[in-house]
């Protein structure tokens, strides 16, 4: 079965959170407070993809406020937090939403990630991420983490479904 075969039958996106959402870089401000940045273009590659029916989901394995509103604003309603045993945690997600891990798209970036990444359908990670993990992977993004690589993923699944095109024709006047 081709990769692109794989990527049209997935029905479920997870997501890594720091070094995939984020740049990996963790910023604390003199009163303890955590920093992250995201990349817009991220977003809406992630609301292309709901769109099109597709779930999107996200595990970590730290535990943060910042993440919770961004799950928010993007209606991601599946947001699983402060598990480093994401595998575990993929295959209970997975089995509560009955979806088959062939049918799931995972990305993540480092060792933490490898069990899922391999588990999955459609195994992902960042352009950015450890060579151990991208050398496992099925598919690497161009761009790194936070800059660009979920949007990709997301841009892969749709023109692989064959619904890419007709979602970016949406936006013209």
């Amino acid at each position: 079965m081709s990769l692109e075969s794989i990527a049209a039958a997935v029905r479920m996106l997870v997501l890594d959170v720091d070094g995939v959402l984020s740049n990996g870089l963790l910023y604390y401000g003199n009163s303890g407070e955590e920093i992250k940045t995201f990349n817009i273009a991220d977003g809406l590659g992630i609301k292309l993809l709901q769109s099109a029916g597709v779930e999107v989901a996200i595990i970590t394995g730290r535990s943060s406020r910042i993440v919770e509103r961004r799950a928010a604003e993007l209606g991601i309603e599946e947001l699983v937090q402060g598990r480093e045993d994401k595998l575990v945690a993929l295959r209970a997600l997975a089995d509560d939403k009955s979806v088959s891990l062939a049918e799931i798209a995972y990305m993540g970036d480092d060792l933490p990630d490898l069990g899922a990444i391999q588990a999955v359908g459609l195994g992902m990670t960042v352009a950015d991420g450890d060579s151990y993990v991208r050398e496992h992977a099925d598919w690497v993004s161009q761009a790194g983490g936070g800059q660009g690589a979920v949007r990709e993923a997301c841009e892969y699944i749709l023109q692989a479904r064959g619904e890419l095109n007709s979602l970016r024709e949406a936006y013209h006047a």
